[in-house]
């Protein structure tokens, strides 16, 4: 009869339902229990919040998975016999946006499952205000939730963590707004870093701690100072009660160092202080914590041309300066290092007066004139026009070179824009001016030819002067190329037939020098009606006619 009995209460089993059960042992791992089947089922203890409170043959309600396995046990489950039975319940007492309690049972694809007397889905994303990177780190734990959706079809229910937190946070905000005020000090933990500053947490209300409020000196980078998740004291500087946002100072905290800064570092004091930091334009010296001053690429040296600090300061170098201005508003200190010597430029009207004769080598050419080392840092020019009375010199190298030694005469020193200029033809006399004495009209002259260009040639005659025989003096017959009858070096007779003073201009005759006085005075009176801007060009238009036959060739 017991095993009838037996039989008819396994028939009577249904799978996915409620069956009595009948706990028959409690075991480290697991608890037998008894349903009236062929065998006695296991459930992992596990699903039991207190299985220490378990008592043999205590009747339970368990959920049949399955009524047989492949080892003939049945398949049974604590766990969802409770959510089979709270299901109801909950759907009675929890709806969406209420708070329910919950302890998390495992970790799932994306988030966890938690037990909140059914199994509840909380996404990864709800977990915490900044989504953790260890899942594991919660499991077993128990926290308030907030139901975010209940789906009764698939019997589903969403949950959140942050979503409470948030709100909690959001009234710690509130409270701390209505509470703080401008000037309060608040300790605060750094939360992130960004260029322009730090953002603190204080007590859940976010706070901009910008980087111009970070120190009194200057700083590249807010990490420089700070770490994130470090604590620290900052002070209200403002608050803006709609965004529940608030400004935030650190260098506050310390007394300002540039209170009365004029009288600490009064203009034309000498003072000394630390390379911080080096720029195109200059290198800023620190003074003091939180004050630095600027000394500009050309405060440096009154006469090296420096293009670059780092060329003669090092960062971390101790240097010497004199301050130069203070502006108390904007925060800045003008220095100066090269006022510590005396400015060679005030001593070069003393040292190297007008008209005084100097001797120096050529340092340097250019297309407008050579400057020559006077002493060391000074350099006094001669332009390319001051170079002769009578040659038109297109370019100083025609006469000069480089480390050649030149004695020169100081023609003008103008300290402020540092010039020295000097010139080499003021140490003779203009032989210009004796011009009458030297050549007269008719007079037979020889000479080499210098240049020749498409208007004629110049011939190099007595006193370094240059006379000009055109084009249309050289021969009775038409000459179409001047070099094609001259050349340079060579040596012709000519004779002078214009003489003009105050265009430094002689005008010379190849096919006149054997013709007798009336002839010549003939070919005198027809050179004096050619055009000058036609034929008859002055000696720097044909000078620069020269350089452009040179150039192309």
């Amino acid at each position: 009869m017991e095993a009838l009995l037996q039989a008819s209460k396994f028939e009577n089993l249904v799978e996915n339902s409620l069956v009595k059960g009948r706990v028959m042992e409690v075991r480290q791992n697991e608890v037998i229990v008894d349903i009236g089947g062929k065998s006695e089922g296991s459930i992992n203890i596990a699903e039991f919040l207190s299985p220490e409170d378990l008592q043999i043959g205590q009747e339970i309600d368990v959920f049949l998975e399955k009524v047989e396995d492949k080892s003939g046990s049945p398949v049974l489950s604590f766990d969802k016999a409770e959510q089979k039975k709270n299901w109801e319940t909950i759907l009675a007492k929890c709806q969406e946006g209420a708070v329910v309690s919950g302890r998390i049972r495992s970790k799932v694809k994306g988030g966890l499952v938690v037990s909140i007397g059914v199994d509840a889905f909380l996404p990864a994303s709800h977990i915490d205000v900044q989504p953790p990177k260890n899942l594991d780190q919660y499991i077993g734990q128990t926290y308030d939730f907030k139901v975010l959706k209940i789906n009764q079809e698939r019997k589903n229910i969403i949950i959140s963590r942050r979503e409470l937190i948030e709100e909690q946070r959001q009234d710690k905000r509130r409270s701390l707004l209505s509470r703080i005020k401008v000037g309060d000090t608040h300790k605060g933990i750094v939360k992130n870093i960004v260029d322009y500053g730090v953002f603190i947490d204080i007590d859940g209300l976010d706070g901009l701690l910008h980087i111009t409020d970070m120190s009194w000196g200057r700083i590249s980078h807010p990490s420089e100072i700070l770490k994130i998740g470090e604590e620290i004291n900052v002070v209200i500087l403002e608050i803006d009660q709609e965004r529940e946002r608030v400004s935030l100072g650190l260098k506050q905290l310390a007394s300002n160092p540039w209170e009365n800064i004029e009288f600490k570092y009064p203009i034309g004091a000498q003072i000394r202080g630390k390379v911080v930091s080096l720029v195109p334009y200059g290198a800023f010296i620190e003074l003091e914590q939180g004050v630095e001053g600027l000394v500009h690429v050309t405060e440096i040296s009154w006469t090296k041309r420096i293009t670059k600090p780092n060329e003669v300061l090092k960062i971390g170098e101790e240097v010497d300066a004199i301050i130069l201005n203070v502006n108390k508003a904007t925060q800045k200190i003008s220095l100066g290092i090269r006022q510590l010597e005396q400015n060679p430029w005030e001593m070069a009207v003393r040292n190297y007066p007008v008209g005084a004769r100097i001797r120096g080598k050529i340092r340097n050419i250019t297309t407008y004139g050579a400057f020559v080392a006077l002493e060391e840092g000074l350099d006094g020019m001669i332009h390319v026009s001051d170079i002769s009375w009578t040659r038109k010199i297109n370019h100083p190298s025609e006469v000069l070179k480089k480390d050649d030694e030149v004695d020169a005469i100081v023609l003008d020193v103008d300290p402020s824009q540092q010039r020295i200029a000097l010139g080499i033809k003021q140490l003779y006399q203009n032989p210009w001016l004796k011009i009458n004495d030297y050549f007269k009209i008719g007079d037979i002259v020889t000479g080499k030819v210098t240049k020749i260009t498409s208007y004629g040639a110049f011939i190099e005659l007595q006193h370094d002067i240059d006379g000009l025989v055109h084009i249309s003096q050289i021969s009775e017959e038409h000459v179409n190329k001047i070099k094609d009858v001259l050349s340079v070096g060579q040596e012709v007779t000519a004779r002078v037939i214009k003489i003009d003073k105050d265009e430094h201009r002689i005008g010379l005759s190849i096919k006149a020098a054997h013709y007798d006085s009336d002839r010549l005075a003939q070919e005198i009176v027809a050179y004096d009606r050619l055009k000058a801007d036609e034929q008859l060009t002055s000696l720097g238009d044909i000078l620069d006619e020269a350089a452009k036959e040179i150039k192309r060739k």
